[in-house]
C-alpha cells in the first residue's frame, strides 16, 4: 500500500455539494463511456463523487467495480490536482469496458481537468487598465 488513503473528506458526500457541481462546472473532461465535470473546491482539496444509474450500468457488481477503479486513480493522483470538486457521470455502455482501459481512461480525463485547471487563471485574468 502506498500510503495515500481515500478519508471522507476527498468524497462528494452531500446532494448540495453535487448540485453546486452539476449547476457550475467550470471544467470539463470527456471520455466515449463517462464524462467529468469538475468546478474549483471551496474546500481546499480535491473531492469526487459518483453518478451511475442503474439504467446506464445495469449490475451492482459493474457499478462497484467502476467506483472501485476510479476512486484508485482519483486517490493515487489526488496529490497532482488543484483543488477541485469532480462529479464522475456514467454513460451508456461503462460496463463493458475492462478495468485496463477504464483505469487508463480515468487518469487521462483527470490529467485533462487538472491541465484545464491549471491554464484556466491565465486565460480568465482581465487585462490592467493603464
Amino acid at each position: 500500500m502506498t500510503g495515500k488513503r481515500y478519508p471522507r473528506s476527498l468524497r462528494l458526500l452531500t446532494p448540495a455539494d453535487f448540485k453546486r457541481v452539476m449547476d457550475g462546472a467550470v471544467f470539463k473532461a470527456s471520455q466515449g463511456s463517462f464524462l467529468l465535470l469538475a468546478r474549483p473546491s471551496e474546500s481546499g482539496n480535491s473531492r469526487i463523487g459518483f453518478i451511475i444509474a442503474k439504467k446506464k450500468v445495469r449490475l451492482a457488481v459493474d457499478r462497484n467495480r467502476i467506483k472501485r477503479c476510479v476512486r484508485d486513480d482519483f486517490r493515487l493522483m489526488n496529490s497532482e490536482l488543484p483543488a477541485m470538486d469532480i462529479v464522475f457521470l456514467a454513460r451508456q455502455d461503462l460496463s463493458v469496458i475492462d478495468n485496463m482501459t477504464l483505469h487508463d481512461n480515468c487518469r487521462d480525463a483527470l490529467r485533462k481537468l487538472a491541465r484545464k485547471a491549471r491554464q484556466q487563471p491565465s486565460q480568465e485574468s482581465p487585462p490592467q487598465p493603464s
